[in-house]
């Protein structure tokens, strides 16, 4: 079978939630290709350097500097639309030149075919606006619905289960259509025997802050980390979030701050450490959950993604973590 698999490039999580189901497939056998841009694209090339790559529209997102986000979403909706329509265009042209069995598309709206079996990955069935934009709440449902109807499969990466999930109200609580299938969460980390029960005494880095997200807002958290650090005396490490560019280690203090590593070597780092610090993002919640890891993460909301902000308060009621709402 050959499959098409094409996340959208906002912030990480998107593309490293599709790590597993690129390794599932390509585990059966099958051939996997890959489309995207960005950091995204830039990050699966990083982990599967054998695969060949699609390159697709980019949707130049960036939040302002506001943290309320005034204006952003009206920005982004035009943005959103002629994206869409380029999306699904690109799709179109690479369909004429060859055969694809199956499309996966995580929250790339425009990437569906009614040729070829597609399905779209999702955790907001129920997406939740920001509270000054509430009136166009049942615009928006109607909006996604229309989408989803575009696709065979809803791939929701959560538990089915009411009480028991990860994503809450944005996926549960309604009535869904038949196409809808909870596969459950999906993490890049895998565990290996023995790895699970760090020694307290060898803690290299007692702190560790993993950043994310969208510039300028993961900017500004980076700065404000460095601000809240900058005088202590345990060593902190953040990993920036930044794909492509050299990994090259600098330091401010006792805070030690790296572009980007492995999955293997994160992994390492976040079973060891006393305290993780990061975004409320949902690939984010799953990486923690997997590792079981909840319960010691900081977890800070993006400001002015209600999505973020409503995930903080959910995960801080269901799983102890030790969130905190900017």
């Amino acid at each position: 079978m050959k499959i098409l698999v094409a996340p959208l490039n906002w912030g990480l999580g998107h593309a490293t939630r599709s790590i597993p189901i690129i390794r599932h497939y390509l585990a059966q056998g099958d051939e996997v290709v890959l489309g995207g841009d960005g950091e995204s694209i830039l990050l699966l090339k990083q982990t599967f350097p054998d695969l060949r790559v699609i390159d697709l529209p980019s949707l130049e997102l960036r939040y302002t500097l506001d943290q309320q986000q005034r204006g952003f979403y009206f920005r982004a909706l035009w943005k959103l639309i002629r994206f869409t329509i380029a999306d699904h265009y690109y799709l179109r042209k690479a369909l004429a030149i060859e055969h694809f069995d199956l499309i996966i598309s995580d929250n790339r709206f425009g990437f569906f075919s009614h040729q070829v079996r597609s399905v779209y990955i999702t955790h907001q069935l129920y997406p939740i606006l920001p509270q000054r934009l509430r009136l166009f709440q049942p615009l928006s449902r109607a909006v996604h619905a229309c989408i989803y109807k575009r696709y065979d499969e809803i791939w929701v990466p959560d538990y089915d289960d009411t009480d028991n999930n990860l994503s809450g109200a944005l996926s549960h609580g309604h009535r869904f259509d038949k196409k809808v299938k909870y596969i459950g969460p999906l993490s890049r980390f895998t565990f290996s025997e023995g790895i699970s029960t760090p020694n307290p005494s060898n803690l290299k880095y007692p702190i560790v802050a993993v950043l994310s997200g969208l510039e300028p807002q993961r900017t500004l958290f980076e700065q404000e980390l460095l601000e809240r650090f900058r005088e202590n005396t345990t060593p902190v490490l953040i990993v920036r979030g930044k794909i492509g560019g050299p990994r090259c280690k600098t330091s401010v203090g006792s805070v030690t701050m790296i572009p980007y590593i492995s999955d293997s070597e994160l992994l390492l780092l976040l079973l060891q450490a006393e305290k993780i610090i990061a975004r409320s993002g949902y690939t984010t919640i799953m990486d923690l959950k997997t590792l079981d890891l909840l319960a010691k993460a900081e977890l800070h909301p993006t400001p002015g993604q209600s999505e973020q902000e409503y995930l903080a308060t959910h995960i801080a009621s269901r799983c102890k973590s030790k969130q905190i709402v900017n």
